[in-house]
């Protein structure tokens, strides 16, 4: 199980790194078209939404690397149960807030795809198509969280310090 979760984690972060690549080729050829005038259309849209996608599918990966930003000024100021219990109440609320956005974005894809929502903008792009990646980012975010939480009441969550604070000056 847990190495297809961390398989899991990372296709979504490959997915999230392919998306980058797809902003800078929009980025790109929204360039060229304003100098080659080549009639492509809707570029700024579709980096827009590569961009979304990117940022939704990165953040399960990014939690499990333990880079996201945290405020541990009260975490480390306690010790033993209560610095367990202040974990497993932040990771409780985690997983029931990542649970409510990944079931709420998933309706609006489905509800994007049943009314035939689409963009208003030159590129009339059908709206559900790029929502998929905020939605399918957060399923996997949610599903991580809860990763997360049954390590720590399972006592296996490993912790990871960022050495970032010994560089501040």
């Amino acid at each position: 199980m847990r190495r297809l979760l961390d398989r899991l984690f990372d296709a979504s972060a490959w997915l999230a790194a392919a998306l980058m690549v797809g902003t800078l080729a929009m980025v790109v050829l929204g360039m060229l078209d304003r100098y080659v005038h080549m009639g492509v259309r809707g570029t700024d849209m579709y980096a827009g939404y590569c961009m979304a996608g990117a940022g939704f599918l990165a953040l399960a990966h990014t939690l499990k690397k333990g880079e996201h930003i945290r405020i541990t000024l009260l975490l480390h100021a306690l010790k033993g149960k209560a610095r367990r219990g202040l974990e497993i109440w932040c990771l409780v609320a985690a997983v029931l807030l990542s649970g409510l956005f990944s079931y709420y974005s998933m309706h609006l894809v489905y509800q994007s795809w049943d009314f035939a929502d689409i963009s208003t903008g030159n590129d009339a792009t059908p709206l559900w198509i790029p929502q998929i990646g905020m939605a399918l980012g957060m399923l996997v975010l949610f599903i991580a969280f809860v990763d997360e939480l049954v390590l720590e009441l399972r006592g296996q969550r490993a912790t990871t310090h960022s050495s970032e604070m010994l560089h501040n000056e």
